[in-house]
């Protein structure tokens, strides 16, 4: 390891300390497997807003999105556009109807559960075969975290990528095994806000530092001029990149880690304050993100390239700030890679724990048993994604795609469909799962067209679930009634107890 920057170090180890604690503190409050997984239900606006964001945007943001920038310039912003729309339609479609839909199917406690629920599957197939998705998309998505959390480690402190690996592993798991929901919801809250404040505080010091918005935007028209062409390439490949981008947007329907937190709210009419909180948030860090790009271009004195390119944020912050504050700037990395790697390694926990075992292999488990259930899969679940993230070249956006398609096609247009069409069946909702889970596995091989997997994997899951469901007879009378009674609540709900617990 080369000379420790001693400041950087200790702005680190205040950091960690702080969110080790807040793991230690809630790991007394775990009674039931509700509490682990959901926090009881008792999420305020604040913690829900922040928490959902904090959880989806992870080390890409901070790294790779401004990576992407500063190799193709101002087009990243396409990405940008379709997540920020993406994040409203999100929250304005999906949260309220998800959040009360959950609780009258039987106060379902994670995603495979509700759909479980939604259609009374009692074969549990939906369940089996939704955990099994999860788990393989959850795997390629935490291991970008660890990747991230490598990179981090590795630049700051000159570390080789195999330690700085482990040692970022080791703190996600560490917190997410102890605190459960509400050590990761609290944590996401302090974490969100360090990231908003370091995305936004670094282009802006590195615009001062050239001489002003303007002075960099000319340096740059003049250095590099195709980087401030929102479309660079007009032909057909260049249109298909821009739908490719926006398509991020469609993705955020079925990502259990951002859903779940929509189910955790105590009081569903405070969603709409959730909403506006989210919205401020996701624009003004996406807007950041790619200026630190265009920005750091301009401001570093040595180029990057390859996967270097991701590292533009570590090394701007390294460049312009003192070292205790640069410590402080890059704890918000680290905060970004925990609090999206925690929240994906809890929902796999729950999956597996909820059901896989309590389903199939003990069905009269104890809460207890299932909470230890649940802390022994993360532990598994972390050491197969520090496996798959062993090669320190690999694109942090590139992994995170992949298992954002994945996680987009597979469950997105089913449970957009589950909360909207009364007619929608079990066999649809399965058909839609397995088409566009198949479809980005096989799409991502052969990468047709140059087209974004999530894009044909979204329009088969549609077209898989509509026409199955017509095939299909009508749902029974009592699924149509639950699904009338859910979507009538507009006021706070009293939360149900499940039997099964």
């Amino acid at each position: 390891m080369e000379h420790i920057n001693v400041p950087i170090l200790t702005a680190f180890a205040l950091y960690l300390l702080a969110m080790l604690s807040i793991g230690i503190y809630y790991s007394r409050s775990q009674q039931r497997l509700s509490d682990y997984i959901l926090g009881g239900r008792s999420l305020g606006p604040w913690i829900t807003s922040m928490s959902a964001e904090a959880s989806d945007m992870s080390g890409w943001m901070l790294m790779g999105v401004p990576g992407f920038a500063y190799a193709t310039g101002v087009s990243a912003s396409w990405i940008a556009i379709g997540i920020a729309i993406g994040t409203y339609l999100n929250w304005q479609f999906i949260s309220q109807r998800l959040r009360n839909y959950t609780e009258v199917a039987n106060n379902s406690l994670t995603m495979p559960d509700y759909l479980k629920n939604r259609f009374h599957d009692d074969n549990n197939i939906i369940r089996i075969i939704s955990a099994i998705f999860i788990l393989i998309f959850f795997l390629i998505y935490t291991s970008s975290g660890f990747v991230s959390g490598g990179k981090l480690f590795e630049t700051v402190f000159g570390m080789d990528y195999f330690s700085a690996l482990l040692l970022s592993a080791g703190v996600v798991v560490v917190y997410t095994f102890l605190g459960g929901f509400m050590a990761v919801c609290w944590t996401d809250f302090i974490q969100g806000c360090m990231m908003f404040l370091a995305i936004v505080l670094v282009p802006v010091i590195g615009m001062i530092a050239v001489g002003g918005f303007t002075e960099t935007m000319t340096r740059l028209s003049t250095t590099a001029p195709q980087l401030l062409d929102m479309a660079p390439d007009t032909s057909s490949t260049g249109v298909i990149a821009i739908i490719s981008a926006l398509a991020w947007g469609v993705g955020y329907f079925g990502q259990p880690h951002i859903l779940v937190r929509f189910m955790a709210i105590g009081n569903p009419g405070e969603l709409k304050k959730s909403k506006y909180i989210a919205m401020t948030w996701v624009i003004i860090s996406l807007a950041a993100a790619v200026l630190v790009g265009l920005v750091g271009k301009v401001v570093l004195d040595t180029p990057l390239a390859g996967a270097d390119t991701e590292k533009v944020f570590l090394a701007m912050s390294q460049q312009l700030f003192p070292p205790f504050a640069t410590g402080l700037i890059l704890s918000a990395v680290l905060a970004a890679i925990m609090s999206t790697a925690a929240s994906q390694l809890l929902v796999t926990a729950s999956s597996i724990s909820k059901d896989f075992y309590h389903t199939f292999i003990r069905k009269n488990a104890s809460d207890t048993e299932l909470i230890y259930v649940s802390r022994i899969t993360v532990l598994v679940v972390a050491a197969l994604a520090i496996m798959l993230a062993l090669n320190p070249n690999s694109y942090i956006l590139t992994m995170v795609s992949y298992a954002w398609a994945g996680f987009g096609a597979a469950f997105g247009p089913t449970i957009l469909l589950s909360l909207y069409w009364k007619r929608m069946t079990k066999n649809g909702a399965l058909a839609g799962i397995i088409v566009g889970g198949l479809t980005v596995l096989i799409w991502k091989q052969f990468a047709w067209f140059g087209l974004y997997e999530i894009v044909p994997g979204f329009i088969f899951s549609l077209l898989a679930i509509y026409i199955v469901s017509k095939l299909d007879k009508e749902p029974c009378q009592e699924i149509q009634y639950e699904f009338d009674h859910a979507m009538s609540f507009k006021q706070k709900i009293t939360v149900l107890k499940n039997d099964e617990e």
